[in-house]
Formats: C-alpha cells, structure tokens, sequence
C-alpha cells in the first residue's frame, strides 16, 4: 500500500470520528420571587397530586388578603397570561381550578 492510500484512508477515518456534542448549560430556572411566594413554597413542597386549599388557607399562607379579583373571577386563577401570582402555582408544575361560590382552589399537579 503506497503512502498516499495510507493517508486516504486514515483522513476517511478521522472523518468518520466526531467530537464529542458538548452540551451547554441547561437553560436557568424561572425562580419564584415577590408575594405569592409562600404559596409557591408551599405547593412545591405537598406530594399529593391534587390540594385544595380555601381561599382563607391561602390567605393564612400569604400573610394578606387575596384581591377582589379573585374572589370574583376564575380567570385571575386560569386567565393564560402570564402573571406574578399565577406563577405561585405554575412553577410548582400545577394548574389551579378555583370554585368561587365555595371559595376554595384545586392545585393539580402537571402531568
């Protein structure tokens, strides 16, 4: 086998070899800051897949009175935007269903 043969080969083999994928950082996490943190906290921490908490239970764990807002409309609890209070219970990997009439919220873990 004459050397250029050799160096074909070799060259074909080097190509054939890849570098290892470096894998970059993962993307940061959305941390949970401001006044529904307790909330955050607390969903975060429950292992059951679904909590119901009045809306007084949250109250007592937030340390004030929820908004009106609350009280009144579903969507503050399901409204699709993004929102400092929705973040409590979304990055605790839940969804909140609220039954305004018996004042209390279901937190269901994601699937």
């Amino acid at each position: 086998m004459s050397l250029l043969a050799w160096l074909a080969i070799l060259g074909r083999r080097i190509a054939a070899v890849r570098p290892p994928q470096v894998r970059g950082a993962p993307p940061p996490e959305r941390t949970m800051g401001g006044p529904y943190v307790h909330l955050y906290d607390y969903l975060r921490r429950r292992f059951a897949n679904r909590i119901v908490l009045t809306f007084g239970e949250i109250e007592d764990l937030l340390g004030f009175r929820l908004p009106e807002q609350a009280r009144r409309q579903s969507e503050w609890w399901t409204g699709a935007e993004p929102s400092s209070h929705a973040d409590a219970w979304t990055l605790a990997q839940r969804t909140a269903l609220p039954n305004l009439l018996a004042q209390t919220v279901v937190f269901d873990r994601g699937a």
